[in-house]
């Protein structure tokens, strides 16, 4: 998969966590200001990150949403000090599609939707497209009505893909996320992240996000500040199962996990 001027394979790579929010579960409040997004941008490089993803509005449980003029103004001015600071690839996280295109305007190279091209009617999939941008696209609902879990995660995933390749994209610009800790369960979110080998039958790369999540949260009895070692396995694990990407905040023992882990695979 390619993302900006990289091309990515055959290795598990980082994707760093940016949010410019004053409410994020686990880091609102600390990059809220240019400078401190900037100095934040350049220590995660210096420790590892290969693609940084920004977000402007927090998607924990219980969030504020916020306008889209004031999502953008959050996220547009980082991403431009990023890309004329540093040569690193940068993603959008963002649900609303007028969001992405003033961010795509400002420099970001990927598009991070957590609704799968599934929130609207077609906007943020037509806006990929007409920007020729490769995707993430994870898997949400509106509604935990599930039948066959699994099943049903894989045959929503498999419409955001449709979406996606009606509006142009081609298979190469697009990855998936399974959406760990999003209209799920404690245990379905530990029963995906154990059978991700699930989504092969989509034939796409996978992203899995679970850093610092709920499921690490309630599996361990542990506040946000405490959820390292919990997230560090399941980047292990992510490894094991050949995902393409982990999404995390903390890119230097991240790094190190998957080196090691790649090292005893065979890998490296």
């Amino acid at each position: 998969m390619k993302i900006s001027n990289r091309e990515f394979s055959g290795h598990t790579y980082i994707m760093g966590i940016l949010n410019v929010t004053p409410d994020s579960f686990s880091d609102g409040g600390q990059f809220n200001t240019i400078d401190k997004a900037l100095k934040h941008a350049e220590q995660m490089i210096k420790e590892g990150v290969d693609v940084i993803d920004i977000g402007g509005e927090s998607t924990r449980p219980g969030y504020i949403k916020v306008s889209e003029a004031e999502e953008s103004e959050r996220v547009c001015p980082v991403i431009e000090k990023i890309k004329a600071n540093f040569d690193i690839p940068v993603s959008i996280d963002t649900y609303k599609f007028s969001v992405a295109e003033n961010a795509v305007k400002a420099g970001a190279d990927l598009i991070n939707d957590i609704w799968g091209f599934r929130y609207d009617k077609g906007q943020m999939a037509a806006l990929a497209g007409k920007y020729n941008k490769p995707v993430c696209l994870m898997h949400n609902r509106k509604k935990t009505d599930y039948k066959d879990f699994l099943f049903d995660v894989v045959s929503d995933l498999e419409e955001s893909v449709t979406i996606a390749e009606r509006a142009g994209l081609t298979r190469d610009m697009i990855m998936l996320d399974p959406g760990i800790g999003f209209a799920k369960t404690l245990e379905q979110n530990l029963e995906l992240t154990n059978k991700l080998e699930v989504l092969n039958k989509l034939g796409l790369p996978i992203l899995l996000g679970t850093s610092r999540k709920s499921m690490i949260g309630l599996t361990l009895d542990l506040p946000v500040t405490e959820r390292l070692e919990g997230t560090l396995v399941t980047t292990v694990m992510a490894v094991q199962k050949n995902c393409l990407f982990v999404r995390v905040h903390d890119i230097k023992e991240n790094k190190r996990a998957i080196l090691m882990t790649e090292k005893i695979l065979g890998k490296i």
